[in-house]
């Protein structure tokens, strides 16, 4: 089997099965994208890995990982500028953090072109809501490409980068997570030669500074271009009718884009249906002549998409102003707006318009799976500061919870992080929580990538305003929740910083540290913060556990596993250990007996300081 290493650097053409986030890669290399720049978010995070695999030598672009998705958004845009082939990908919500300099790109000459990578979370696997971002197309001027496979996000890749470098303009390939991380065997193409890199960039090819009436010319601009992407779509290969092999008395159709295309195709090929389907490739701006020849040649169709009505408003709209008689069917009911397109869901909702053309399928006799909670992994420092922060909280305390691994401890049994809004908020959030508010303390708690990302301006503004709040800064050395990739000031690109002389330089008077197992040091230093009339900051330090361990190993692959055991004869079954705690290597059994699945202890001893009955040791 290739590499990811070989997928990414073999110079001639080739067949091979590849996760989509992965072949996606080898076509920004084949499509000579030469910068490429992300902030890492399921589930795009295996574009960088297979980016990331050749030796740095032997890469013909630059990749890099930015502090967040405007920075990365903004590189990206300024090597475009320089007339130099460019590329972003992010999870769905980044878009949000990526907004504000979005919006302008449209309006802008990109010489070298740029894609936008956006990874939509339909059904919220990783992300905390399932917005979208078709919308911010439709705000922003920029064109939208859906593919539905592995092969078709390189296909569409490879055509949208050639295509924006051509018009000189953004685009969006909206990616969802199952085209992400599906697999499926792709024909590859080869190499490109090596870049020129001399820099391109000319003012007067602009103007590049949208203030007051200068805007008018460059919006017009925009919507030409955007005018220009919809005669395209009449004619592009990717916009296709599949015709159904079986007839019927009327004409039935159906329209959809990306995954939910094939999940409709697969649906009515099983049922020998009737229906012909229009899949829209490059979905955005709607091919109007195309859509609307097919709305008036079937005298009803089924709009069929992920999460909004997006596609929906727009063709409706489009058979009203043209007088289409068309019968239009869509989703019904508020739960077919909700979570990712299946085969069963599409025959479950073309069933609803033509239940005589999809019966009901025979229901499979299965188990439902064993509830189980997210959870954070053996010894995770997080968990050793929450058993010791939620022992030192006061009753009635608000906590505030930010993005990250830590977001976990919302969770039972720890409870910790009632609010969550997005990357950074917390020590904003925390702030207005405790405006005039002198009877309940306000704790509010961060990551160390996320406090880059997102969470300096607040800690500058509460810092100013010295905010009565307490911020647990929880500090891991990485961003561990999306795969481990580098943090700004962790060492691994570019010096090192220091977190505590970064928060004084901030304006943070109040500030103590400790290794996050030391449980009773963190409940102390905490009480005392919490104490502080004013802004106060603690950071509670571990390296990521699991990044520790797979590092240790590799370093030393005869290293025996190490674990900790549970004293039968001592122990008092109070449960700590297993109930709050919660450490996942503990087993409660029937019988009433705690055990250590030795499968899952990775031996760090940081539950040994909860049991109060001495119970727990390191296993001889």
């Amino acid at each position: 089997m290739l590499s990811l290493a070989g997928l990414m650097t073999e110079k001639e053409g080739f067949s091979a099965l590849a996760m989509g986030n992965h072949a996606l890669a080898r076509a920004m290399a084949e499509a000579g994208t030469a910068v490429i720049t992300s902030y890492p978010g399921s589930p795009t995070p295996e574009i960088a890995e297979a980016l990331l695999a050749p030796p740095e030598k032997n890469r013909g672009y630059r990749f890099e990982f930015a502090v967040n998705e405007k920075v990365a958004l903004e590189i990206a845009a300024g090597a475009s500028l320089n007339g130099h082939p460019a590329a972003v990908f992010f999870k769905s919500v980044g878009l949000n953090v990526a907004a504000d300099s979005l919006i302008q790109l449209p309006l802008m000459e990109l010489p070298g072109g740029m894609v936008i990578i956006l990874g939509d979370d339909p059904g919220a696997n990783s992300s905390q809501n399932e917005q979208d971002n078709r919308w911010f197309a439709r705000m922003a001027y920029i064109p939208v490409f859906e593919p539905g496979s592995p092969a078709e996000a390189y296909v569409m890749y490879k055509e949208a980068a050639a295509l924006a470098r051509e018009r000189k303009a953004p685009v969006f390939l909206r990616l969802t997570t199952h085209v992400c991380h599906a697999r499926e065997t792709v024909k590859f193409g080869p190499l490109p030669a090596a870049h020129d890199w001399t820099p391109r960039f000319d003012a007067a090819a602009g103007p590049y500074v949208p203030i007051t009436t200068a805007v008018f010319p460059l919006k017009k601009r925009a919507l030409e271009k955007l005018d220009a992407w919809a005669a395209y779509g009449e004619k592009s290969a990717l916009n296709a009718v599949y015709k159904a092999s079986a007839t019927g008395t009327r004409k039935l159709g159906a329209i959809s884009s990306g995954l939910p295309a094939l999940c409709l195709l697969e649906a009515v090929r099983a049922a020998g249906a009737p229906v012909d389907i229009l899949k829209l490739g490059l979905s955005w701006p709607l091919p109007e002549k195309l859509a609307a020849d097919f709305l008036a040649s079937h005298d009803e169709v089924y709009v069929f998409e992920e999460l909004d009505r997006v596609m929906e408003v727009e063709l409706k709209a489009l058979a009203y102003g043209r007088g289409i008689g068309c019968v239009i069917h869509s989703r019904r009911g508020h739960h077919e707006l909700m979570g990712e397109a299946t085969p069963e869901r599409a025959r479950a909702s073309l069933a609803g318009a033509w239940p005589n053309l999809f019966p009901a399928s025979e229901q499979r006799r299965t188990l439902p799976p064993a509830p189980r909670l997210p959870q954070m992994c053996p010894g995770c420092g997080h968990r050793s500061a929450f058993h010791a922060i939620k022992q030192a909280l006061p009753p009635g305390a608000i906590t505030v919870g930010d993005i990250g691994c830590h977001s976990l401890g919302f969770l039972p049994p720890y409870g910790i992080g009632e609010v969550l809004l997005s990357m950074g908020h917390s020590v904003s959030t925390a702030s207005g929580l405790a405006l005039n508010n002198g009877s309940r303390k306000v704790v509010a708690f961060v990551g160390d990538s996320t406090f880059f990302h997102a969470a300096m301006p607040g800690v500058v503004n509460a810092a100013s305003r010295d905010s009565d709040v307490t911020l647990v800064l929880l500090d891991n050395g990485t961003t561990a929740m999306t795969g481990h990739q580098p943090r700004p000031g962790n060492g691994e690109i570019g010096e090192k910083l220091s977190l505590p002389e970064l928060l004084k330089t901030l304006g943070v008077k109040f500030l103590r540290e400790c290794d996050a197992y030391d449980q009773p040091k963190l409940a102390a230093q905490l009480k005392e913060a919490m104490e502080h009339q004013g802004f106060a900051v603690v950071i509670a330090r571990h390296p990521c556990m699991l990044k520790f361990m797979r590092d240790r190993r590799r370093a030393n692959p005869g290293l025996k596993p190490q674990h900790v055991a549970v004293d039968q004869a001592k122990c008092a079954r109070h449960y700590i250990c297993a109930a709050e705690f919660a450490c996942p290597s503990f087993v409660r059994h029937a019988d009433g007996s705690v055990t250590v699945n030795t499968e899952l202890c990775i031996g760090d001893g940081s539950c040994v300081q909860t049991c109060p009955a001495q119970a727990i040791g390191r296993d001889k």
